[in-house]
Formats: C-alpha cells, structure tokens, sequence
C-alpha cells in the first residue's frame, strides 16, 4: 500500500499553493541511532514530556492526585457550557456535508477505490472507535442513569428507597437514552471532523499524513515549523491520555472479572500487572504491522464480540431486551435536543459527571481515532464516509448498549432484593463489576464471564495498538511506516502513563488527563471545520473544470 509521503501529490488548487518538497523535508524524520525515525521537535518534546510527567507523578502521587481533581473540577463544572456547544456543532457541521454538494468529492480523488471491504472497514472502526466502552458501561449506564441521575430529572424509583411502579417504564427509556446519548452521534460526529479533515489533506492534497497539515489555508508555510509542532504535540498527549483513560478502564474491568470468577483481589497492583502484560502482547501485535496485526485481531474481536452479545441476547430475556433496545431508541430521538442543550435544564450535576466528562473524551480520543479511520478509508465519498462513520457503530451500540442495558434493567426490577445489578451499581457501586452481575444471573455465567474479561483484554490490545500507531505517524512526520521499534515504544508510554494515572488518583486522574487535554485540543478542531470546507471548494471546482 503507497504511503501519502511515498505518492506524487496532485496539482494543488489555487487556494494551496506551496512548495510540497520543502514542506515534506521539514517534518520528516532522521533515522536515529536505535532505529527510530525522529521528528526532532515533535518526538523529543513529546517523549521528554512523557517521561517527565511519568516519574513526577510516581514520584509525588498524592501531590499529583489533589492537582488531578482541581483539573476535572474546572473542567467540567466551569467549562460544561462550552463542551456541550461544540460537540453540538460537530454534529451539524457533519450532517450539513451529507446533504450539500461536498457529499460527491471522493477521498483520494475521482479514480481512488476502497482499499478495505465494508466488512473489514467496519471491524477496524469497531474496535478502534469503541473499545472497552461496550462492555464496561453498557449495564452501569442505563441502570444508573435510570435510578441514579436520570437525563431529564425524572424521580428516580428509588429515590425514597423504594420501588415506584408507576415511574418504572419511563425512567428505564431514560435511562437507555441517556446512554444512547453519549454513545451515539454525538461522538462519532467528533471522529468524522478529524478523520476527514486528514483524508483530504494526505489523499486529495498530497501533503505528509499528518495534522498539522489540515491547518495549511489558515497557517500556510508556517505549519512546517512551530506552529504545527505545536498542533502535533497537542495531537500526541490528546491521544495519550484518552487511551491511557480506556487502558485504566479496562484494567479495573478485567481485574474485577477475575475477582468474580477466580477470587482475585482487586488491587491496584493487579491492575498494573494487567496492563503490563496486555501491553506486552500489544507490543506483538504493532510489531507486526497494520495489516499483519492489528486488521486481523480486529476481525477477531468483533468476530468474539457478535458471538457474545448474540449470547447475551438468546440466553437472557430476548424480547425484553430487543424492547430495550427500540424504548430507549425512541426516547433518544424524542429527547435528543433537550438532552444535548447546554442550558434550560436543572441537571447540573449529571450533565458534569457524565455528558461532560464524555464529551471531552471523544475529543481526547479525536486524533487516534480520527487518525486511524482516515488511514483506512481512502476511496470513500464524502457522503458515504460520513454516513457509515455516523451511522453505522452509532446502530451498532444502541443494539448492544439497548440489549445489555434492557436485559439489567429488568433484572433490576423484577427482583431488587437479590439483583447483583442493584448491588454493584446502586449499593456499593463498583461499575466495573456490573456486566458481571448481569450475567451472573444468565446461563453459565462462569464461562460468559471467562469470555467477558478475555474480550475486554482484546479491546485492550487494539486499543493500544492502534495507538500506537497513530502516535508513531504523528511524531515521525506523517509517516506511516515508520520503524517498528519506534512504534513499540509509543506502546510502552501508553501502558506506564496508564500505570501512573491509576497510581496517582485512579479514576479522578483518568479524568482530568482527558479533560485538560481535550480543552485546547477542541479549539483546533473547531479550525478544522473551517479548513475541511476550504479543500472540498478547491474539490469541488477542480470536478467542475
């Protein structure tokens, strides 16, 4: 497969003329003496900084802990406003292009062709936009949105400790569009931004794969010196503290699988030996190349992924959960604009703890994510990129997230005394424990469970994979096959700066390393927009001439 930095660039449009050479020279990489292709300023800063902030915070983690919670505090509690207006713009912005003129421009020009079938499209989306999210929130959210803090402030069931039939259907819809919410298209709206904006520039413009090149009609031959390694250097810690955020989840997720099923302590210390070694096998996996690893594990995991929800589904209560799924469907979409809106409603305190903190999530996770599915959807139109992308994991989680969540929330009801549900969501609440609790109460729960934690241990792996190598292009230039072990060392920083974070304040920590992150990272997103439309003009007219 050609690289963007191997291909001749196409004749650029008026509006994008600049020497390619020079700016390619710029940014590339030296191949150093242990094998690594250096990006002298984006790779050394972004490693020295790394590892800076690894030893600091090992070194004083309650320090580290008490500055952790100051940052998810103004972020979401001062900053909730903003978050909400711009993820809502992403969504408009997105769905104007299916509809206008833009939709026919294709990604790689008029004679570019798909290089992956739709199958494997979709899987590779699946396992990088999505991860361990399906299972470890799956029955935490709507359980807990429907008794807890519910999207629109209906009384919870439980609010006076005790079961309000008549309240019953209404805060369950609630509760499953709520998680519809922050699962839906709302975050896929994030990744289409940023996944077009680098198809166009590296497949149509001919410049490095790389993000700093998006902002050339606003920042011209300047984004080959600071003001792109600025942008990529923000690029790379976005993407680190979003996946080392996914590594902590799944981390505590599998620990608490094993301490279900084998009596395994959960500790912190367990949860280090887990991503110590689901990084060791990572580290095989991105020796081996996208093709080579990462496509073919992908297609695994969603090969597992449909045998263990078509279990779930079959095992447990099918019509209750398939009612789930369309309940809260219909809700999500009758409440979709109040429950984005980032003013009118007296839901303060969810709308941090929750819409918030997943807001600036998606946008943290925005340039692997986004990285990854431009690398793997040239020859797509425009209209159909958009609408897959939206679309397409959008259905795919509501079925899953409706069926787990529906399957939970009857459990929860039918028997509220004895619901490990209740327990491990409402009671004592241990999140990462509540898909067990629902399938302890489903057929052989030993092997669903067994089979739960070995999925959430391959999300784990191409999560970490696929950060890795979206990470290596960033900080070698725009390459995208720079040397292998440059790309196992971006895989190690990914599993220590999870370690760390865990060690200095848990999930408050996972937190603010998403949060402060996605706060500048936002604001260059928001140029995107503006520079997306800028190429497909210069598409547009150059299909028109």
């Amino acid at each position: 497969m050609s690289t963007p930095t191997e291909s001749s660039p196409p004749d650029y449009t008026s509006d994008m003329k600049t020497d390619y050479k020079v700016g390619q020279d710029n940014i590339e990489g030296k191949l150093g003496p242990i094998g690594f292709d250096i990006h002298n300023r984006v790779f050394v800063i972004s490693a020295l900084a790394s590892v800076v902030f690894i030893v600091l915070t090992l070194l004083f983690p309650e320090r580290a802990g008490s500055i952790f919670q100051s940052i998810v505090s103004f972020s979401t509690g001062t900053l909730d406003w903003y978050f909400m207006i711009v993820v809502n713009i992403f969504v408009l912005f997105s769905l104007a292009l299916v509809v206008l003129p833009y939709g026919a421009v294709r990604l790689g020009g008029p004679d570019a062709r798909p290089e992956y079938s739709y199958l494997s499209w979709f899987a590779m989306l699946f396992t990088a936009g999505i991860g361990i999210g399906l299972l470890f929130f799956s029955v935490l959210e709507p359980v807990y949105h429907a008794n807890v803090s519910l999207p629109l402030s209906v009384l919870s069931p439980f609010a006076d400790g005790a079961l309000n039939p008549d309240a019953i259907p209404e805060a369950s819809a609630l509760g499953l569009a709520g998680t519809f919410l922050h699962w839906g298209i709302h975050g896929w709206a994030v990744y289409v931004v940023m996944a077009l904006a680098l198809a166009l520039f590296t497949y149509n413009k001919g410049l490095p794969f790389s993000i700093r090149s998006v902002f050339f009609p606003v920042l011209g031959d300047r984004v080959w010196g600071w003001w792109g390694d600025v942008i990529d250097i923000l690029a790379v810690f976005s993407t680190l503290f979003g996946l080392a955020t996914a590594l902590g989840l799944g981390a505590q997720q599998a620990n608490a699988g094993m301490n279900f099923v084998f009596d395994l302590a959960v500790t912190t210390t367990t949860q280090v030996i887990v991503i110590l070694l689901v990084t060791a096998v990572a580290l095989v996996s991105v020796w081996r190349g996208l093709d080579g690893g990462l496509k073919k594990l992908s297609e695994f995991n969603m090969i597992l992924a449909v045998v263990f929800f078509f279990f779930v589904l079959f095992a447990g209560p099918t019509l209750i959960g398939l009612n789930g799924f369309w309940t809260g469907l219909v809700t999500y979409v009758k409440e979709l604009i109040p429950m984005s809106a980032p003013f009118g409603r007296d839901d303060d305190a969810y709308r941090q703890s929750w819409t918030v903190f997943y807001w600036a999530w998606w946008i943290s996770w925005a340039p692997f994510v986004g990285m990854f599915i431009a690398r793997v959807s040239r020859g797509r139109t425009v209209r159909e990129f958009v609408i897959c992308v939206l679309l397409i994991p959008s259905l795919f989680i509501f079925i899953w997230m409706g069926i787990f969540g529906g399957i939970a929330l009857d459990q929860l009801y039918a028997d509220p005394g004895n619901s490990l549900v209740k327990a491990y969501v409402i009671d004592d609440y241990r999140p990462e424990l509540s898909v067990f609790g629902m399938l302890n109460e489903l057929p052989l729960p030993g092997v669903s469970s067994i089979f739960a934690i070995v999925l959430a241990l391959i999300f784990f792996v191409t999560s970490s994979d696929s950060g890795s190598l979206v990470i290596d292009t960033i900080t070698a230039g725009g390459k995208v096959d720079a040397p292998r072990p440059q790309r196992m060392f971006w895989a190690t920083v990914e599993g220590l700066i999870a370690i760390v974070l865990l060690l200095g304040g848990g999930l408050s920590a996972l937190q603010a390393g998403v949060t402060a992150t996605a706060i500048p990272f936002s604001i260059v997103m928001l140029v995107m927009c503006y520079t997306i439309i800028k190429a497909l003009n210069g598409e547009l007219r150059r299909i028109r001439t």
